[in-house]
């Protein structure tokens, strides 16, 4: 009980509580009536007879008898709170007992567990027997699912998840056919479901179900630090560079640094060292790393635990990461003959997961063709049919101008990137760009950047040389890590030779970003080098640079450089990352714990990347122990294309996901995805006491919220409840100490003022 309420209490008889549980009435009975008349009868004479006393305290004679008269016949009006109590043994509540890990906490002299054992025991404060005086109890436990116990010994204390708000539901549902008085939940607050808590706020609200709550554990640890959140993406090619964004949070450890290491599936394959700031700020740190092996990979980011931690468990997150050993295709359509090109093909060459398919014009209706699979492909030029240009998953445009397509052929390739989902490439030339009049087509508004009027009106052609520099977003980049470390890279990009455009390009567009900019004899401001946006379901890239070959054939580059390769294959694999298949799947979540349910959500479409309706999606999902499961995906009626279902991970291990889609006899398209089922300590993080959650779901339940010392007054406020089995009861304020306290006060300042007046 915090001091203010202790004072109320002492002065008002009651807790505050009561008052605000009651009604306020006056109850008179004939000796208020007696006292009345009398007043009416000598309240005039004494008024007379005071008014002859000595004029200068006069007034405030009058105004003290005045108000105690008042005062004793506001007692004898019987003042009373009416309230309705609970009856007896005919009400019941529901007692919820967190049941999961994160009550074994200890974030004081003893775990979280050890003092809610004393809040419910005779030997502490006795909660449930107390509530089993005057109610019925049904006891439940709760982590993950909520479950019927006979008493707090069948806790275990050993759940990974907290569903609070699914728990206080499913409760309450069991008891609706009983006069329930409420629900009383001892607990951290911790709900770390998908669904909001706020649902179950508003049902219990409409149910007319209070929640009492009672809070354990700090809100805030003296020393802690944890990982607590990883930003990785969810499948790349083999052997791409990764950056992965990883948030450290302390507490206590402000100023000092920690190690933070990588481990693919316990080889340490990165290690940074992270340094906190002063001010006590969460810091998001960049770790890079290749990803080497094919397959579903777990990569764990952990950091070195400090001396005198309150949790250990939290200093590591796991990431899934599906590595593909897929081959992917890209398309590279040249207009001119052009030593970028020559170069640009040697870079990517040896990348066995790169496909350049290259459509090079060589005069007006001939083309030369490379890297093919079959002696149809591209034998008419550039895709005149959404089916042919769509079965890439990224299109790059050289040195051509706009005129050379059609006004269907330009709209397909902006629909290449809005609706099929490709990556879009413009390479700088003196055909790109403005340069080669695509300022105004569809393809202009793709791109990030804003086209001006063309440079050559006078018939001489733009070209400046630049001096690059990677901008702030730029050096964050993965496609930009030219080797391990940002320090190395940096220095890589620094020695670089200078480059030249025919394109003077300085205007983004809102909401690309720009990852290289620099500066050049004749261009108003700072040239856009490359820059990228999302546009639509894709990606659209600009590269205004025209003789990036520099990089490898300059004089200045040794031989065995690789830095022009580097930037490539990495460009690249960026430009087809996260590019959608006709069948695309996903889970809810990559790593999950054991038992939980998993949603498989699949997205359909035909070759021209319209969402089909009518498919018959089925998933095959193979444990780690072999057994497998068919789960037929539905349609879901409000979103074109998409399909769901969903299966329980039953067993720790990898599950590999199989989805095919076929409408009749058609088959449309298959895909492959993997979730892991495994203990991954999600108990343990942001485990502090939720106590702002636990008020609100208390106060807006109509119930209260209680530290743990006080949760003896508990029992008393639920019995002034109106839920269940009532009956009224009059509780008396007439003698309230604050009543005496002030009459007392009245009479000894009257007596006193007459006293020295010499009238006593």
């Amino acid at each position: 009980m915090s001091a203010l309420d202790r004072l109320f209490e002492a002065f008002f008889k009651y807790p505050l509580s009561t008052f605000g549980a009651g009604s306020f009435r006056f109850l008179p009975s004939w000796p208020f009536w007696i006292a009345v008349a009398s007043l009416v009868l000598v309240g005039g004479p004494a008024l007379v007879a005071y008014w002859r006393q000595e004029r200068r305290r006069r007034p405030i004679v009058i105004a003290l008898r005045t108000a105690a008269l008042l005062l004793v016949l506001f007692c004898l009006a019987r003042p009373s709170l009416v309230l309705s109590i609970v009856v007896p043994q005919e009400s019941f509540v529901g007692v919820l007992l967190d049941d999961s890990a994160s009550m074994g906490i200890n974030d004081s002299d003893s775990s979280r567990a050890t003092r809610m054992g004393k809040v419910l025991s005779p030997e502490g404060a006795d909660l449930l027997g107390k509530l089993g005086e005057r109610f019925k109890v049904r006891q439940f436990s709760f982590a993950r699912e909520l479950r019927r116990v006979s008493g707090p010994q069948e806790l275990l204390f050993a759940g990974n998840a907290s569903h609070l708000g699914a728990a206080l539901g499913r409760a309450a549902d069991e008891l609706a056919a009983v006069p329930l008085a409420g629900l009383v939940v001892l607990t951290d607050g911790a709900d770390n479901s998908t669904s909001s808590l706020d649902e179950a706020i508003l049902d219990l609200k409409a149910s007319g179900v209070p929640v009492y709550s009672v809070g354990f554990g700090r809100e805030r640890y003296e020393r802690d630090v944890q990982v607590s959140r990883v930003e990785a993406p969810l499948r790349v090619l083999e052997g791409t560079s990764l950056v992965v964004e990883v948030t450290v949070e302390q507490d206590g450890f402000a100023g000092e640094s920690v190690d933070l290491e990588v481990m693919d599936e316990g080889r340490i394959v990165s290690t940074e060292t992270v340094r906190f700031p002063n001010t006590g700020e969460a810091v998001v740190t960049r770790v890079s790393f290749l990803a080497t092996e094919p397959g579903a990979r777990e990569f764990q980011f952990r950091v070195l635990p400090k001396n005198g931690e309150a949790v250990l468990d939290n200093n590591r997150r796991m990431a899934l990461i599906q590595v593909d050993e897929a081959r992917e295709k890209i398309l590279y359509f040249e207009g001119e003959p052009r030593w970028e090109l020559k170069f640009l093909r040697r870079a990517v060459k040896a990348d066995e997961n790169l496909q350049l398919v290259v459509l090079q014009r060589t005069a007006e209706n001939r083309f030369l063709r490379f890297e093919l699979d079959d002696a149809d492909e591209l034998a008419g030029g550039f895709p005149v049919t959404r089916e042919e240009l769509f079965k890439y998953r990224g299109l790059i445009l050289g040195s051509v101008e706009a005129s050379f397509f059609t006004h269907d052929q330009l709209r397909m390739i902006a629909d290449f990137a809005s609706q099929r989902g490709g990556g879009f490439l413009m390479l700088g030339g003196p055909h790109s760009f403005s340069e080669g009049d695509w300022a105004g087509t569809p393809v202009a508004d793709m791109l990030p950047v804003v086209l001006g009027p063309s440079a050559n009106d006078e018939g001489e052609p733009f070209h400046t040389f630049l001096d690059i520099e990677l901008t702030p977003w730029g050096k964050a980049h993965p496609a930009l890590r030219l080797a391990e470390g940002e320090e190395a890279s940096l220095e890589l990009w620094a020695r670089l030779p200078t480059v030249s455009t025919f394109n003077p390009v300085t205007r983004l567009k809102p909401g690309a970003t720009s990852l290289i900019g620099a500066t050049g004899e004749g261009i108003p401001g700072e040239q856009v080098v490359l820059a990228f946006q999302r546009y639509g379901r894709g990606r659209s890239l600009a590269w205004t640079v025209q003789d990036s070959w520099k990089w490898q054939m300059h004089a200045d580059v040794p031989v065995e450089d690789m830095t022009h390769e580097t930037f490539w294959r990495q460009m690249l694999r960026w430009l087809v990352s996260y590019v959608p298949s006709t069948v695309e799947a996903r889970t809810d979540v990559d790593i999950v714990e054991p038992d939980a349910p998993v949603e498989i959500v699949a997205e359909i479409h035909d070759d021209s990347f319209l969402e089909i309706n009518n498919a018959q999606v089925a998933a095959v999902v193979t444990s780690s122990s072999g057994e497998q499961e068919q789960v037929i995906l539905d349609w879901v009626v409000e979103k074109d294309g998409e399909y769901r279902g969903s299966f329980r991970a039953g067993e720790e291990g990898l599950y590999r996901i199989d989805v095919d889609a076929r409408a009749g006899d058609r088959f449309i398209g298959e895909t492959q995805i993997f979730v892991k089922a495994a203990d991954h300590h999600g108990e343990v993080f942001d485990a502090e006491l939720r106590a702002e959650s636990l008020e609100r779901l208390s106060s807006e339940t109509g119930g209260r919220y209680y530290p743990p010392d006080q949760a003896s007054r508990l029992v008393d406020d639920m019995a002034l409840n109106q839920e269940g089995s009532t009956l009224l009861e009059r509780r008396e304020l007439w003698d309230m100490p604050l009543v005496l306290l002030f009459l007392t006060l009245l009479l000894v300042g009257e007596w006193g003022l007459r006293r020295r007046a010499g009238m006593a």
